[in-house]
């Protein structure tokens, strides 16, 4: 039946190739006509009821109709439209939507519902959603289904959608590394992954190059491991900042602090002798340093504070917690480490040291009531973690295909995303969105309980050759492919339907501001407005 549904909807875009059916991420079922409503901006309003609500008003939503009132209409003083005889019946003047549960303080979680039926009929303009994370994703939708005539009237068609994400976690991932991103840039960011049905902005904030995390327990962290701590920092209220913004779009901040590799700025700001391990040429030190110390107590100590800060400041279940690309060369020339692996039975294996570092530190995140996600090398080295651990598969070939690696972690009883595809700093000439769209997660040989352990994926934004000069042409609108393929039936692949609405989409973007980069040759009227 509900293979039959989308069908329909597919055969009625085909049917009705307007503006109606230009909608990204394509919904789950859809039926539309040509049959079009009018929508004067000086009368139009957003109303809403939120069942067992304790509170007046609903944060979310209220933030919601303000932005979606500006993006439909912009700030220009607009006059009633003068509407007689047929067409004054035919004016669509509110959007009611319904929400049944309350949640309007709350944050969106991995298990947030985001369904929604948004009807639009001679009867009634009607957003009916169980959470307002669903309210949110059915008020961009009928954002996209507004369409304005060259006249300049508004209009909206006559639509049924009833929708829902294929996958509950559909993230992006931001380096802030390598090069410092501007709290702007990341704003502007969230509100294109908000029009995209994206809800996981996974932030990268430290690696090898900087530390722009300004912690309160350990302050000299920013001072000696930034960039430079007068600029190129997150202070404690930009934080905030970005974790509300996100809120009020639906989408969760899951923050990786990436140990113990990836390292060198922590070690440079607490002094590389405190926190890594001094690496050795023969019998001396080299003057070198490598991976955090895993021999030290005190190494445990200082993770210990540091994520008990960590855990108070970000508050979303999760945290990424890293353990990719540990190189062993260090490990193996410190004599001191040689002699603890001897002492604990590992002999030459440092996996198990790897194993060691990471289990201790999972122990010290779990005991602050936090989940972790961590990369694909922790589960592929065999480290011991918890059941509920999601592995996040990067790799895509080495030592397996990342379909395999997926086959083995779901085979394993874990939760796992997928990365490895949609790694968008990496880019070529031509249509490069189509390799990201092509794309199914569970295209994996595997059974339905290990398929349904995929609880999604991430396009990546690695920062080496990236900064604020060409972040967003580069996200967008190729993001927009995974965001399709994270969000819609797996039916819905065909490429040349989901270039025409993804063209259109391209444009939409630039009206609102996002300087999204052309899919092919073109143009799009909204190149030269100035919005």
């Amino acid at each position: 039946m509900a293979g039959s549904r989308l069908w329909l909807s597919l055969l009625l875009a085909a049917a009705f190739a307007g503006p109606a059916t230009a909608l990204w991420p394509w919904p789950q079922y859809i039926q539309t006509s040509d049959w079009h409503y009018t929508i004067s901006p000086h009368s139009f309003q957003f109303k809403y009821h939120v069942r067992s609500a304790a509170q007046s008003g609903c944060s979310v939503l209220d933030e919601a109709f303000q932005r979606y009132r500006n993006l439909l209409f912009g700030s220009e003083s607009w006059q009633r439209v003068a509407l007689t005889g047929e067409q004054q019946t035919l004016e669509k003047q509110s959007l009611v939507i319904l929400v049944v549960t309350p949640g309007c303080e709350q944050l969106p979680s991995l298990e947030s519902v985001e369904n929604y039926t948004l009807t639009i009929n001679n009867e009634q303009c009607f957003l009916l959603s169980e959470t307002v994370w669903g309210a949110l994703r059915g008020l961009e939708t009928f954002s996209q289904l507004v369409w304005r005539s060259p006249e300049g009237t508004f209009f909206i068609n006559k639509t049924e959608i009833e929708d829902f994400p294929r996958f509950p976690h559909r993230g992006l991932l931001l380096d802030t590394s390598r090069h410092y991103l501007p709290l702007p840039s990341i704003l502007d960011t969230l509100d294109a992954m908000a029009y995209n049905k994206f809800n996981v902005f996974h932030w990268h904030l430290v690696d090898d190059s900087s530390f722009p995390y300004e912690s309160f327990a350990f302050p000299e962290l920013t001072r000696k491991g930034s960039y430079n701590p007068a600029t190129h920092i997150y202070t404690a209220q930009d934080v905030k900042e970005v974790i509300e913004y996100a809120r009020l779009r639906g989408i969760r901040v899951l923050a990786e602090f990436d140990t113990p590799g990836h390292t060198l700025s922590w070690g440079q700001a607490l002094g590389v002798s405190g926190l890594l391990t001094p690496c050795y040429s023969g019998s001396q030190p080299s003057g070198t340093f490598g991976p955090v110390n895993p021999i030290l107590n005190s190494t445990y100590e200082f993770m210990n504070t540091f994520f008990l800060e960590v855990s108070s400041v970000f508050p979303d279940f999760y945290l990424h917690l890293g353990g990719d690309e540990v190189d062993f060369a260090c490990w193996k020339s410190n004599p001191d480490v040689q002699a603890f692996m001897k002492k604990k039975g590992f002999g030459n294996d440092f996996k198990q040291l790897e194993s060691f570092y990471i289990q201790t530190l999972l122990d010290i995140v779990s005991a602050y009531g936090k989940g972790y996600v961590v990369w694909q090398e922790v589960f592929d080295n065999k480290v011991k973690v918890r059941p509920d651990t999601i592995i996040q598969v990067w790799r895509e070939e080495v030592p397996v295909s990342y379909l395999k690696e997926l086959a083995l972690i779901t085979e394993a009883g874990f939760r796992a995303l997928l990365s490895a595809p949609w790694y968008l700093n990496r880019i070529s000439y031509g249509p490069d969105w189509e390799d990201f769209y092509r794309v199914d997660p569970l295209s994996f040989e595997g059974s339905p309980e290990q398929k349904a352990l995929v609880i999604g994926g991430e396009a990546c934004m690695w920062g080496e050759y990236v900064d604020s000069t060409n972040l967003v042409p580069r996200l967008w609108p190729r993001a927009g492919a995974v965001a399709e393929r994270l969000w819609s039936n797996k039916v819905v692949t065909d490429p040349d339907f989901a270039f025409k609405r993804l063209a259109h989409f391209r444009c939409e973007l630039l009206r609102r501001g996002v300087q999204a980069q052309p899919l092919s040759v073109g143009y799009c009227e909204q190149e030269f407005e100035q919005i």
